[in-house]
Parts: C-alpha cells; structure tokens; sequence
C-alpha cells in the first residue's frame, strides 16, 4: 500500500466518491458525512499543536545557525516565498474572472444546504484558538533562538516529532477517506460538476506559475553569476524530477546538493544552504495554496482583496517554516491562517486540501528546483571569493 502514492490515492478518492454519489446512496453517504464530520472536528482540534509544534523549534533552531549566511539565505528565501505568493495573487485576480466565467458561483454561496448532514457530530474544542497558537510559536521561538539552553529546544523537537508522526500516520492516511466523502456529498447534492472545472483550470494556471517563477529566480542567479538562466535550470532537472516523485524536499537534498554544486556554488555555501532552503523555501507551494486558496473562495461566491491577502502571504512566508517533510506538509502547516486570517470553514477547508494534494509533488519539485537558485544568490552576497571556484554551466 505504501508504493500506492498519496496523489493516486487522492486522485482515486475523488472518483470513487462522485461515482458514489451519482447514486445517491442517502445512508452510506450519510455514514461518510460522520466520519467527515469527526474527522474536520479532530483537524480542528490538531490545528493549534501543528502550528505550535513546528513554528516554534523551526524559528529557535534558525537563530543558532552560521550568521550571516544563515541571515543572508533565510531573507532570500523569505522574499521569494512572498513573490510567489503575491504572483500567484495578481494571476489569479486577473485571469479567474475569464478562466471560470461559466461557473455559477452563486450555488456555492452557502453548500452546506446542499450535503447531507452526519448521523451525529462530537466536538472537538481544541485548547487554544489559532492567533494564541500562533503567538505561542512566536514567543517561544523567539526565546529559544534567544537563549543558549537546549532544553527546551530539544522538548520542542520532541513535540514537534510527536505532531509529524500524528500527520504522517493518522491524518494524511486518512485523507483520502475524508475527501472521499465531501465528494460523494457534493455529488449528490449538484455541485461536483462546476468543481472538477475549476480544478483542471486552476492546474494548468499553477503549473505555468511555477514555470514562470522559476524563469524569474534563475534570471537573478543568472544575472550575478553571468549563467545562461536556461543552461541553469537545465542543469537543476534531475533535482526537479527527484522531487517530482518524492514529494519530499528532505528526501531530495542528496540530488539537489549535487546539482547546486554543479552551478558554481561554494562548497561550504552549498552545504549549509541547500539543507536550509529546503526546509524554509517553499515558493512554489506557496503559489498552489494562495492561488487553490482565491478558488475555493470563488466558489463561496466570496472574492479576495489585496488588503486580505497580503498579510495572508506575509503569515504564510513565516508559516512555511512549520511545514513538515511529509507529502501534504505544506497545506498542514497553512490550515490555522486559512480559518482564522481568510474565514475558512470546513468545507473550504476540505476543498482546500483536495486541490492542493491534486498537484503537490509539482509544487515540491519547484521548490527544491528553485533552492539551487537562492544558493546562487546566496554565495554571491555573502562575498564569494574568485579561487578555487568550481567548473559552473558555461553562460552560451
């Protein structure tokens, strides 16, 4: 069953729920609308400890890293992740209008009159809403890159390891289920049609997105390094395709740490940044969750302006930090800004989720793809010296 990947898995789910609720089984779809329903309380309840189990160790172990250049590559890879997000933003604002302009959105103003509601619902509370959470992170983080303890950095890591076995062993197994039965409830109640539309448009505009971004990141290494940009992401594919099967930026490193170094990038520079960025750079799943994100509110029949969004993306950059190295880690991490910064409930949340796993090893592989830009960048402002430079990609 492992070597049955969380994307055919998701993809799988999706079908089998609208062929279920074509049906109208009333019953059984009434069965998985409970456990959607106890399962959307537990993710409620899981939200606050994601966030507090990987911000605060994430931003603690930052402040004890190499200086400068741990300054230097963590403010490239906070400016990039933001760019992605605001590109992704002005994108979608200008081309959703004509990409879904035959969507009856006003069906989706309120969905919930149209699924079938749970035999019964438990609550859930969680114990403490999500700004504490967030404030916690901060607090905590911040103390713990303060302090020369480890404490309580290394509690944290333990907390933190607790949270990621709970997502990779509980709740990304049981994903698909959950998808699985918001499908089969929205098939039944008319709405799946339109949805599966605005998926296929809102793919093909993300992965032209990640395209275009990169192009945008290799221009600027490029530009420092005197490198045909082209030459250079050419040189970045085995990496892209590593990620693209992994779904795992940790998983990817050994590839990416070969294929940076094979650019030009300093050795010592390599080493210490590619492992960083591929836990802090997370630009192209940050262009899938801002522009999955604007979609699914469309489809409430609600429209997202700049001066919403802009503090989402800026949360987000610092958020991305938090998010584990499982499959699926990315829209974890983003679920407690996606309720409490942009008003999602879990319908949304669950829509959410569905389209972001659709294409979550592309977002990865453009993660990882663009690190090997930053590291560039990095060596470059952190005063690269002109000996013993490696062979780089010869500028055409």
């Amino acid at each position: 069953m492992k070597r049955f990947g969380l994307l055919p898995r998701i993809i799988l789910a999706i079908a089998l729920g609208i062929i279920l609720g074509s049906f109208s089984l009333e019953w059984l779809i009434k069965l998985f609308a409970t456990f959607n329903g106890l399962f959307g309380n537990f993710l409620g309840f899981a939200i606050p400890l994601i966030i507090i189990g990987f911000i605060a160790p994430g931003i603690g172990s930052m402040g004890k890293g190499a200086g400068k250049l741990l300054g230097i590559t963590t403010g490239f890879a906070y400016a990039s992740t933001v760019a992605a997000g605001l590109l992704a933003f002005f994108t979608a604002t200008f081309l959703y209008p004509i990409l879904l302009k035959n969507q009856s959105f006003k069906e989706f103003e309120n969905p919930e009159e149209a699924l079938l509601s749970p035999f019964f619902q438990v609550d859930m509370p969680p114990v403490m809403g999500v700004m504490t959470a967030l404030l916690i992170s901060f607090t905590l983080g911040l103390g713990l890159a303060a302090i020369k303890g480890n404490t309580l950095q290394n509690a944290m890591n333990d907390f933190r390891d607790v949270i990621e076995k709970l997502i990779e062993k509980v709740i990304i197994p049981l994903l698909p289920v959950h998808i699985f039965g918001i499908f089969a409830n929205m098939t039944q109640g008319g709405q799946v049609g339109a949805i599966m539309s605005v998926f296929a448009k809102v793919f093909v505009m993300i992965i032209a997105l990640h395209i275009i971004f990169l192009l945008v990141q290799y221009t600027a290494a490029g530009s420092v390094t005197k490198t045909n940009p082209i030459k250079l992401i050419k040189s970045m594919m085995p990496a892209y395709f590593t990620a693209l099967g992994t779904q795992s930026s940790a998983s990817t490193i050994p590839v990416t740490l070969k294929q940076v170094k094979m650019l030009g990038a300093r050795e010592k520079i390599a080493d210490f940044s590619v492992p960083l960025l591929a836990t802090i750079h997370l630009s192209g799943s940050t262009i899938t969750l801002v522009s999955c994100a604007i979609a699914v509110m469309m489809l409430q029949g609600q429209t997202a302006s700049f001066a919403e969004i802009l503090p989402f993306v800026l949360m987000l950059g610092v958020t991305m930090i938090a998010a584990p190295g499982v499959p699926g880690g990315a829209v974890m991490a983003a679920l407690g800004l996606l309720e409490s910064m942009l008003g999602f409930n879990e319908t949304m949340i669950a829509l959410m989720i569905a389209l972001y796993l659709a294409q979550d090893s592309f977002g990865t592989a453009c993660n990882v793809t663009g690190d090997g830009a930053l590291t560039l960048l990095s060596d470059k402002a952190s005063g690269k010296d002109k000996k013993a430079q490696p062979q780089a990609v010869k500028a055409s």
